[in-house]
C-alpha cells in the first residue's frame, strides 16, 4: 500500500476539503507568479532588442555618413586609420563600443571585441565571416559571457546606399537589466504580500466552509452510528441541508421505517416460530411416555383378574410403571424450565481440580481417566452448575459410544496463560460433519431419547462464567470438548 492510499484512508472528508481548497489557492498563486515572471522576461527581451536595434542603427547611419563623406567604400586599412578620430567620436557621442572589419575579417577599427577575436589576432574567423555575409543584410546574434559580464555580440554587413558591402560591423550590447529587475522585484514583493494575505484569508474561509459543508454529514454519521436493529432508532431532521444531504437523509429515514417494520415482522415471526417449536417439542416429549402408559392401561384392563393370586403384585408393577412414566414427564417439564430460566451463576472461588474430581466420582462403573498439571487451580465457579456441566458432557460421551464397546472418558485440566483449560474426550462415534454447527443449538439431538437441551444448557452456563466452549474431532475416534475459564488472579 502506497503513501497516497494510507493518507486517503486516514484523512476525513472535512480535512480533504480543507486541504484541497488551500492547495487550489496556493497553486493559483504560483501559476500567477510564474506567468508574471515570464511576462516580465518577455517584456525585458523586447525592450533590450529595441535598444539594440536603435543603437546599432544610429551607428550604421554615422558610419554610412563618414563613408559617403570620405569615400571610404573601397579604402584600405591605412586609409581607414586616418579617420580613427572620427570613428572614436562616434563611440563617445553614442556612448557605445563597436569594431569594424573589412570583408575578409581583418580589423579596420577596434574598440571592443570578444576574446575569441582577440585570440585570433583581432581577426574574424573565415567561418564566421562566411556566416555573416550569407545573412545578406541581416545580422548574427551571439550570447557572450566573459569576465566583464554577459552581453550580446551583433555581427552585420555594412552597405552603401547603392547596396555595395564595404565592411563588417561588430556591436556589443550590454543589457540594461537594472530597471527591469528592480521593477520586477518590487512588483513580486507586493504580489507576495497580497498572496500571503489571500492565503491566510483562504485558510480562514476554507476552515469554516469545510466545517459548514461537513456539519450535516457529521450529524448524519453520528445518528447512523447509533442505529441498531434492536434499538429504537430516531429519524434525522436537518435544517438548511443541501439537496444531496437532504436526499441522503430522506433515504436514511425511509430505511429506518423499513427497518422498524422488518424488526416488528421478524420479532412477531420469531415469537410465533418459538412458540410453535416449543409447543411441538413439549407435545412430542409428553407424547412419548403417554403412549406406553395408554398401552399398559389397555393391556392391564384386558388381563386383570381380581381372583388372581398375584393380583397385588401386578397392581404394584402397574403402579410402578405409571410412576416411572410420570417421572419422565416431570423431567421433561423440568428440563424445559431449566433451559428457559437457568438460575444466575453464583460465582465463588473454587478449586476446579478438586470440584471436577468430585463430579466424575459419581461415575464409578465408567472408565474415566483424570489428569491435571496442577494439584489445585482456583477459578470463579458456581459449584452446582459446574457439576452439572461435567455430568452432561460425561453422559454425552458415554452415550456416544457404540453398544459393543466400553466407554473411555478422559478429563484433563491444564493451566495456560491465565486460563484454565478443561478437556473432556471420549471414544464415541464422533460428530457428523453436517451436524457440527448445530450441537450447541437447543432442541438439536442425534439420540433417540432426550430433548437436545443438554449442550445448550452447558453452553449457557459456560458463557455465564465468562468462558468459552468448543470441540474438535479426535484424530482416531471420538470428540474432545474444550472449555476455557479465566483463572482467579491472586491479590
Amino acid at each position: 500500500m502506497n503513501m497516497r492510499a494510507v493518507l486517503n484512508q486516514r484523512l476525513s472528508l472535512r480535512t480533504r476539503l480543507f486541504l484541497s481548497m488551500i492547495l487550489l489557492v496556493f497553486v493559483a498563486c504560483m501559476l500567477i507568479l510564474g506567468a508574471t515572471y515570464i511576462q516580465y522576461q518577455a517584456k525585458a527581451d523586447d525592450y533590450n532588442r529595441f535598444r539594440l536595434d536603435r543603437k546599432e542603427n544610429q551607428i550604421r547611419r554615422q558610419l554610412n555618413f563618414l563613408v559617403k563623406k570620405y569615400r571610404l567604400e573601397t579604402a584600405t586599412d591605412s586609409v581607414w586609420s586616418q579617420y580613427e578620430a572620427d570613428l572614436s567620436a562616434i563611440t563617445k557621442i553614442h556612448k557605445v563600443e563597436f569594431s569594424l572589419f573589412d570583408l575578409k575579417g581583418d580589423p579596420l577599427f577596434v574598440t571592443f571585441t570578444p576574446l575569441k577575436i582577440i585570440a585570433n589576432d583581432y581577426k574574424i574567423s573565415p567561418n564566421l565571416v562566411s556566416r555573416i555575409r550569407e545573412k545578406d543584410g541581416a545580422r548574427i546574434l551571439e550570447d557572450s559571457n566573459e569576465e566583464i559580464g554577459k552581453f550580446q555580440s551583433s555581427y552585420s554587413v555594412l552597405k552603401t546606399e547603392s547596396g555595395l558591402p564595404y565592411a563588417l560591423l561588430f556591436f556589443p550590447y550590454f543589457e540594461d537589466v537594472s530597471f527591469a529587475e528592480n521593477e520586477l522585484n518590487t512588483f513580486l514583493q507586493r504580489l507576495y504580500q497580497v498572496y500571503l494575505i489571500m492565503l491566510v484569508v483562504a485558510i480562514f474561509f476554507a476552515y469554516f466552509i469545510s466545517r459548514y459543508v461537513t456539519r450535516s454529514l457529521d450529524q448524519l454519521r453520528t445518528l447512523i452510528g447509533q442505529t441498531g436493529f434492536l434499538t429504537r432508532n430516531k429519524k434525522i431532521h436537518l435544517e438548511h441541508a443541501t439537496r444531496e444531504i437532504e436526499g441522503l437523509v430522506n433515504s436514511y429515514n425511509k430505511m429506518i421505517d423499513d427497518l422498524e417494520e422488518s424488526a416488528e415482522r421478524l420479532a412477531k415471526t420469531e415469537r410465533e416460530q418459538a412458540w410453535q417449536e416449543m409447543a411441538r417439542q413439549v407435545a412430542h416429549e409428553i407424547k412419548n411416555p403417554l403412549t406406553p402408559m395408554r398401552l399398559t392401561v389397555q393391556s392391564f384392563q384386558r388381563r386383570i383378574d381380581p381372583n388372581d393370586p398375584n393380583f397385588k403384585t401386578k397392581i404394584d408393577e402397574f403402579s410402578a410403571m405409571l410412576i416411572n412414566q410420570i417421572d419422565t414427564m416431570s423431567q421433561v417439564a423440568s428440563a424445559f424450565s431449566d433451559y428457559a430460566t437457568l438460575p444466575k451463576a453464583q460465582l465463588q472461588t473454587n478449586d476446579i481440580v478438586a470440584l471436577t474430581q468430585r463430579a466424575i466420582a459419581v461415575f464409578e462403573q465408567v472408565d474415566i481417566r483424570f489428569e491435571s498439571d496442577k494439584e489445585s487451580l482456583d477459578v470463579e465457579l458456581d459449584r452446582t452448575q459446574w457439576i452439572r456441566v461435567m455430568t452432561n458432557l460425561i453422559q454425552n460421551g458415554i452415550q456416544s459410544v457404540e453398544a459393543d464397546l466400553n466407554p473411555i472418558i478422559k478429563v484433563q485440566i491444564l493451566a495456560q496463560q491465565e486460563k484454565a483449560i478443561v478437556r473432556i474426550s471420549d471414544n464415541g462415534q464422533g460428530i457428523a460433519e453436517e451436524n457440527r454447527d448445530k450441537i450447541f443449538e437447543p432442541k438439536f439431538t442425534t439420540k433417540s431419547k432426550g430433548m437436545g437441551l443438554g449442550l445448550g444448557i452447558v453452553s449457557n452456563i459456560i458463557q455465564s462464567h465468562n468462558g468459552t466452549i468448543n470441540y474438535r474431532p479426535n484424530p482416531k475416534k471420538g470428540t474432545t470438548f474444550i472449555i476455557a475459564l479465566p483463572v482467579t488472579k491472586k491479590s
